[in-house]
């Protein structure tokens, strides 16, 4: 982990001036690359079609509607990228991409070599348990949890573990779904993630339940490359023009039917927009 942080804030160091050259290559291109997961459902992941879908999408989608306008384009493409938990912030840092448009929390860390936005997403680290299991930490001794490697939720749980004396062993899967089915194997005992995440995993039901309680709140927002402020500037203001519309908030309502945003995502719709 280390050295990858090392070898993005060594990358970040040297593309502080191609960056400046962001709006330009859009202008000139008439193209907006997006960076997205596909296994973040239900905010950035890849639908039956094959294609894109989930709330970080649709608001990328019309963020590049947006900047198109603000730019005087009459058309604008959109390129979707796939990325990873492990090399979406390395695409960022090396130009492929121009916005990571997935789960990505805001950190102080992250920010050594990335730029992000104002938040779009409040989320938050919790556990979803078989039914009827006991939901306390100290039920988990001597058992095996699952969590994705290279997420914010790794470092939560490996902390939570710590603080809690909890003697559990930590099981990493390489995507969402290898940690569900090793939740329906009995591979493993709990199954870590944001809460969202969750929710969508276990959107049948079934044999599972996803708890309330969460270890973290996180702000999620779109990263880009560290220090072309007169790009970042041009997507916060787009960005809190949408929330002022209510164009975000009718995003939440299509891409995630049914579920109500919670207090921290009302208060989010009320504080993120920035004043022009």
């Amino acid at each position: 982990m280390f050295r990858t942080l090392a070898a993005l804030f060594l990358a970040a160091a040297f593309a502080g001036q191609a960056g400046a050259q962001t709006i330009d290559r859009i202008k000139e291109n008439g193209e907006i690359r997006f960076g997205y997961r596909e296994d973040a459902a239900p905010l950035s992941y890849v639908d039956d079609a094959g294609k894109p879908a989930g709330y970080s999408i649709q608001v990328c989608a019309e963020l590049g509607k947006a900047l198109g306008r603000a730019l005087g384009l009459e058309e604008i493409e959109f390129k979707y990228v796939p990325v990873d938990a492990n090399n979406r912030f390395a695409k960022v840092v090396n130009g492929e991409i121009d916005l990571l448009c997935g789960a990505a929390t805001i950190t102080m860390s992250r920010r050594e070599f990335v730029d992000f936005s104002i938040p779009i997403f409040v989320d938050g680290t919790a556990v979803m348990l078989p039914k009827g299991a006991p939901s306390t930490f100290s039920s988990l001794n001597g058992k095996k949890v699952g969590v994705r490697e290279g997420t914010t939720t790794e470092e939560a749980l490996t902390n939570t573990l710590k603080q809690t004396g909890t003697d559990a062993e930590m099981v990493t899967f390489a995507s969402h779904e290898d940690g569900m089915a090793a939740m329906k194997s009995g591979e493993i005992s709990a199954y870590f993630a944001d809460q969202s995440i969750l929710l969508f995993l276990n959107r049948d039901g079934g044999d599972f339940v996803v708890m309330d309680r969460l270890l973290t709140i996180e702000k999620q927002g779109l990263a880009m490359l560290k220090g072309d402020d007169e790009f970042r500037y041009m997507v916060d203001g787009a960005l809190s023009g949408m929330i002022n519309t209510g164009v975000i908030p009718s995003i939440f309502r299509q891409t995630l039917p049914g579920v109500e945003p919670g207090q921290a995502m009302q208060w989010l719709f009320r504080l993120s927009p920035m004043l022009p």
